[in-house]
């Protein structure tokens, strides 16, 4: 049984937000964190607030430390060793296993998240700019008041219009597939595959393999938490734009380009089920727009080349142990809207987004380097993600088909790693544990 009560609202339920602030936070002193967290509580809520009074609700609070963090806020060595090796170490470290290299490198991310000092996140989810600003100016307001407790930097967020659906800079639909927990009270779409145990993404529930094993101690630390991989992805839609008409002569022709890439037509139409054309009225029905699969209804990759991002993230029925490596995303974008035919601003704009697991290892550093970069994915050869894949400009995308497939080579980067790190999301109960530590432990 869920503890809904115990559980940080961003886990388990998603928000009607338009907009939303990051604030990443470095506590230079143990007990003014203790003081910002303790007093931050109060506006933290749990997946069972969060669901009893969403249509009432503007805002929403989360919030999550790094392994420093946690070190920072006073937690004991004993307490800190028993987190897992990739958590300890951190994003940064752990650079060249994610393919954060070149331009994607952490000596280039903004905002301190590169930095040691880096020690908590606080998540804002709000219904309008108003409210947004409202708490922006209150959380200033604690911040001044807790002794060593500073901000390292913000990054205001903004929905993409139109805002009757979720969709990046690029024009992609978005929120399309992912997974059901068992006990969660959701029903998987067709096509999402059963519900999956609540231990892959929550600690201290059994997974897939068995019981909770390996924890973070003490158990009121580690119950009712997860891990969430954080990446600050920009999107450079100018080139995005200049791709599709290279490689498509006419406005059709360019749409099945961005759709080859994707997997899907931009209104979240999949190709397995729509390969010629787009249908808009097949991408919002959610009983059919993720019932498909790979095995049998594509094997050669004639409507979703096998390279594609959505083929990457999700294989379906042609991946290996699929149970143990899906994630929950949370996030948005950022950035103001580019028009159409507008030429570069100079202003930066993308997705910043939470990856949440139970295993950053297994979950999300395996889609990295597996999934995303691994260019012999699917024997491909010279190949990675078209989208948030490390290109260099060196790259190919192959588009099977008949009775000779299309290579295009020289694939540019669409998007650009700013900044990311690894976070601890705890329980409520872990949270007030945190503000209860002591300076003498």
């Amino acid at each position: 049984m869920l503890e809904f009560d115990d559980i940080q609202h961003i886990l388990l339920t998603r928000v009607p937000a338009l907009t939303g602030r990051y604030e990443f936070l470095s506590f230079r002193n143990p007990a003014g964190g203790r003081a910002w967290l303790a007093a931050i509580l109060e506006k933290v809520q749990s997946s069972a607030e969060a669901r009893a009074s969403v249509e009432q609700d503007n805002r929403w609070v989360s919030v999550a430390f790094t392994w420093n963090g946690l070190r920072a806020l006073g937690m004991d060595e004993a307490s800190l060793d028993t987190f897992p090796e990739e958590f300890k170490q951190g994003m940064v470290t752990r650079a060249e296993i994610l393919g954060d290299t070149g331009t994607n490198h952490p000596d280039n991310w903004v905002g301190g998240l590169a930095s040691p000092d880096l020690h908590a996140i606080v998540i804002l989810f709000a219904r309008d700019n108003t409210e947004r600003d409202r708490c922006k100016a209150e959380h200033q307001q604690l911040v001044a008041q807790c002794e060593g407790v500073e901000v390292l930097s913000a990054l205001d967020l903004e929905a993409t219009p139109p805002f009757n659906y979720a969709h990046d800079h690029f024009g992609y639909r978005d929120r399309l597939s992912q997974p059901v927990i068992e006990g969660s009270g959701e029903e998987p779409t067709p096509g999402s595959g059963a519900p999956l145990k609540a231990g892959e993404f929550i600690l201290g529930y059994p997974d897939e393999y068995g019981p909770p094993a390996n924890l973070p101690q003490p158990e009121i630390l580690s119950r009712n938490g997860s891990y969430m991989a954080y990446r600050r992805l920009q999107e450079h839609i100018i080139e995005f734009r200049d791709f599709l008409r290279q490689h498509g002569q006419t406005p059709e022709e360019q749409e099945l380009v961005a759709a080859k890439l994707m997997g899907r037509w931009r209104s979240g139409a999949p190709l397995v089920l729509s390969p010629d054309k787009d249908d808009p009225a097949l991408a919002v029905d959610m009983q059919r727009n993720n019932d498909f699969n790979y095995a049998t209804m594509d094997p050669h990759g004639y409507a979703v080349p096998l390279g594609s991002h959505i083929r990457r993230l999700n294989p379906r029925d042609t991946g290996a142990n699929m149970n143990r490596r899906r994630m929950i995303r949370r996030g948005a974008t950022y950035g103001p809207p580019l028009p159409e035919d507008a030429p570069e601003d100079g202003i930066e704009r993308g997705i910043a987004a939470f990856v949440i697991c139970a295993s950053l290892i297994r979950q999300f550093e395996f889609a990295q380097n597996v999934w995303v970069n691994d260019k012999n994915f699917h024997e491909l050869g010279n190949e990675r993600d078209p989208i948030i894949g490390t290109q260099d400009g060196t790259l190919d995308f192959k588009i099977p088909k008949r009775p000779i497939r299309k290579t295009i080579t020289g694939i540019p980067a669409f998007t650009t790693v700013r900044g990311g790190a690894y976070f601890f999301l705890p329980g409520l109960k872990a949270l007030r544990y945190l503000a209860s530590l002591s300076s003498s432990r």
